[in-house]
């Protein structure tokens, strides 16, 4: 009797930019594996960045709120995956939630990276992986964890993501054609640009005859970013508060470029295959997020910046540096 595909869970319970940054690990088990069923366990708010990659077989989203179990939401999830009857779980985010759902999802073998106090953690995962020894940065972490199952990494390291097509004439509406988006805000205050610098760089851009759009998140203090600098450059486009994540991917996909501190949106973007430049401080996300990509793609404070708080980690970085490397990437014509 012929043996059945494997079938694979990929677990992570992280933020939004995490998980992003998982697409070239799920491409290693499913290069290894071509055969098996790839199944991939995330917040229900995170499903919609891997609903449109089409070598992954199911998207599994588990209702999150912050600092609550929500066991009545969750566990209609958990006992439809332990139907599924998994040979392998890897939980990507090494944290007490995505050990537990390894263990509750019944896979045989489950692979996961522990704490070195966390005895919760080395019980539910049955090969384990010191997080001591894995890389910082996300992508490499991710990989070397997947080496304790002998999977060798794939032949691109690049993130891959796909917008929804349904969603395509809804984003022209949206985003004119030839326009570099440029993303104010991000989760924390001291990784956004300050706006007299986005101010001095739409300035440039117009002036070398790039078209910009400007976009924030949703919430109440990324969207003030947005109009405090339609006060300070009135004749700026902005996009508006976009619906849902799946029409945020859409337009993105539209973008011909995009500028923008270390966030979400930054690395979907990649992932979409718009070019981008990144703008990084020295902060702990540089090690973690600007190795994915190339030099010219990353633009670093040169500066000493602070060690915390809310005072800005990029503010150092000229507009004139950005608008160069804007300039010097191959870009689609406008």
């Amino acid at each position: 009797m012929s043996q059945l595909p494997e079938k694979l869970l990929a677990i992570q319970f992280k933020y939004l930019g995490d998980a992003v940054f998982l697409t070239p690990a799920l491409r290693a088990l499913k290069a290894h594996q071509p055969a098996a069923e790839l199944h991939v366990l995330v917040a229900a708010e995170i499903a919609p960045v891997f609903a449109h990659l089409p070598w992954i077989t199911k998207v599994w989203g588990l209702p999150r709120t912050r600092g609550k179990a929500r066991l009545r939401d969750s566990w209609p999830v958990i006992r439809a995956l332990r139907r599924e009857a998994f040979d392998r779980s890897v939980d990507f985010g090494g944290n007490d939630r995505g050990a537990i759902l390894s263990f509750l999802s019944g896979a045989r073998q489950r692979l996961g990276a522990a704490d070195k106090n966390s005895f919760l953690q080395k019980t539910c995962y049955s090969t384990v992986v010191s997080k001591e020894t894995l890389p910082p940065p996300y992508v490499q972490n991710h990989l070397k964890l997947l080496a304790a199952w002998q999977i060798p990494p794939p032949q691109s390291l690049a993130l891959e993501l796909a917008a929804d097509p349904a969603l395509a004439v809804a984003a022209e509406a949206l985003l004119p054609a030839g326009r570099v988006v440029c993303h104010l805000g991000t989760s924390e205050a001291r990784k956004e640009w300050p706006l007299t610098r986005w101010q001095e760089f739409y300035r440039l851009a117009r002036a070398a005859g790039f078209s910009l759009a400007f976009s924030s998140g949703p919430g109440e203090r990324e969207q003030a970013l947005v109009t405090g600098l339609k006060k300070l450059e009135p004749d700026i486009f902005a996009l508006p508060p976009l619906p849902s994540l799946p029409t945020f991917l859409a337009v993105l996909q539209r973008a011909r470029a995009m500028v923008s501190g270390d966030t979400a949106p930054l690395h979907m973007a990649a992932g979409l295959g718009v070019p981008v430049i990144g703008l990084f401080g020295a902060s702990d996300s540089l090690w973690r997020a600007a190795p994915n990509y190339p030099d010219h793609q990353v633009v670093k404070n040169s500066e000493a910046t602070p060690a915390g708080g809310s005072e800005s980690c990029l503010a150092g970085i000229p507009a004139a540096r950005v608008l160069a490397a804007l300039t010097a990437l191959t870009l689609p014509p406008p």
